[in-house]
């Protein structure tokens, strides 16, 4: 699963996503990517929780399996009716109308087919069924590519592609990915009895509900900024669609860094449970996530506009301080990934849930008054400001939870490894920078991460083993 999402999930971010974009034009796009991320506000509301914990209680109790579905999509059905109710009241303070407004109704749908299609993957990731979880995990991506790729690049279509076709084609990919799911389950289950019952869904809620706040918490102070551009600056969609492009680079390495905590979790949990020492598997961690972050960083904070033209055709010179910043973000989001998961694991779910409202207030009042001034340059500002408060606030309960101490020998192997890695950048620059020069550095960092032996493999693979 994890290898087919490295392959699929980046030619779709940057063979299509961002080619529709070189397509259809920053201000065009910036619309769609408001849109998009005002679908996620109350994205959590689809789920409350409900599919991890359906994956657990069918892993445990297969032969209820049948009965149980027919408990819980009624209260789904109720849950996507709520959904649609507060993002069209929301959607109607914020001034939407005509072409955003039915925009705006196509993408809540979607929502709604993507979440069907992750609460079905739950069962048969319940029921141990890997290959069908791992088929339906890429499945409605490859359809994108192939039906969004054919307009992209068909004669037939040239210089006609337009951002309805894109939202339309999404809407397709994720119907057909449904139905399969939906045969899938009839097939390996049986076609489940409706029963609406109160008291099963006040325990499924009860259950689910802290997790539900924290991932909603965490959802908006994420995703509020292309909406707050789009709406507060007065060239908003132009703006909206230049943070996309830096955004969307950045998202392409939380996705490697979630990969990587997904696997922690679990690990995490067990070793808090067995009262076993979690610095061992946290020193290892950081230093391995930390390294793809330094390197990361260096390379697109130096080299940002020699970046932005491998993957874009428009607006260069606007996006490169955009993406500058907004990438320096990318460090306190690893120390959250990975710090918020050991604290996810230990059960602190109520101070994680203190720390998301304080960023959420925090982020917010940063990007009324930054956006105004400076557009996307601004919420980069303010992503990177949050992002950092963050993560100096789970790192003190981390420590004060955990009785860690400050570890010299590793802080004095980042400084080593960063001392590195600059001078690196040095030398580069008093030589002539063309394309060759990424590469060189590339080498370097990689050398770095051996002298400075930022990974270490075996500890990591000897304690997936236990």
């Amino acid at each position: 699963m994890v290898l087919l999402n490295l392959l699929v999930k980046p030619l779709a971010i940057f063979g299509i996503d961002a080619t529709v974009q070189n397509r259809i034009g920053a201000e065009e796009y910036g619309l769609y990517f408001s849109l998009l991320n005002f679908t996620y506000f109350f994205n959590i509301i689809l789920d409350l929780g409900i599919t991890n914990y359906n994956t657990k209680y069918v892993a445990q109790h297969p032969h209820l399996v049948k009965r149980y579905m027919g408990k819980i999509l009624p209260l789904r059905v109720l849950l996507f009716f709520v959904y649609i109710f507060l993002s069209l009241v929301l959607a109607y303070f914020l001034n939407y109308e005509g072409r955003q407004f039915i925009f705006l109704g196509i993408l809540i749908f979607n929502q709604f087919l993507i979440s069907v299609v992750q609460y079905l993957r739950s069962y048969f990731a319940g029921l141990l069924l890997f290959k069908v979880d791992t088929l339906l995990s890429v499945l409605d991506k490859v359809l994108l590519i192939f039906i969004v790729g054919y307009l992209l690049y068909s004669p037939t279509f040239e210089g006609k592609f337009k951002l309805s076709w894109f939202i339309g084609a999404q809407t397709i990919s994720y119907f057909i990915t449904v139905l399969l799911a939906v045969s899938l389950v009839v097939v390996k289950i049986g076609i489940p009895t409706m029963k609406w019952s109160p008291a099963f869904n006040k325990v499924i809620l009860k259950h689910s509900f802290p997790y539900a706040i924290l991932i909603l918490l965490m959802m908006l102070y994420n995703r509020v900024d292309a909406v707050m551009i789009e709406r507060l600056h007065p060239s908003g969609a132009k703006e909206a669609g230049i943070y996309a492009q830096a955004f969307r680079i950045l998202d392409a390495f939380v996705m490697f860094g979630m990969l990587f905590t997904n696997i922690l979790y679990p690990i995490f949990s067990r070793l808090i449970k067995e009262k076993t020492s979690v610095k061992p598997l946290l020193d290892s961690a950081s230093r391995l996530l930390f390294a793809f972050a330094f390197v990361g960083i260096i390379l697109c904070f130096c080299f940002p506009a020699m970046i932005l033209n491998l993957i874009y055709t428009q607006n260069i010179e606007e996006a490169v301080p955009t993406f500058q910043w907004i990438m320096l973000s990318f460090l306190p989001i690893c120390v959250i990934m990975i710090f918020g998961t050991l604290l996810t694991a230990n059960g602190s779910l109520k101070t994680l849930n203190y720390l998301s409202l304080f960023g959420l207030i925090l982020n917010i009042g940063l990007n009324v008054f930054f956006i105004q001034i400076w557009g996307a340059w601004g919420a980069a500002l303010a992503t990177l400001i949050t992002q950092s408060g963050l993560a100096i606030l789970q790192l003190f309960f981390v420590w004060k939870y955990f009785q860690l101490k400050f570890n010299w020998p590793q802080f004095g192997r980042y400084a080593g490894f960063l001392a590195w890695l600059t001078g690196t950048i040095f030398v580069l620059q008093q030589i002539t920078i063309s394309n060759w020069s990424l590469l060189y550095f590339i080498i370097s960092a990689v050398v770095a991460t051996f002298v400075f032996q930022m990974f270490q493999w075996r500890m990591l693979l000897q304690t997936m083993k236990k």
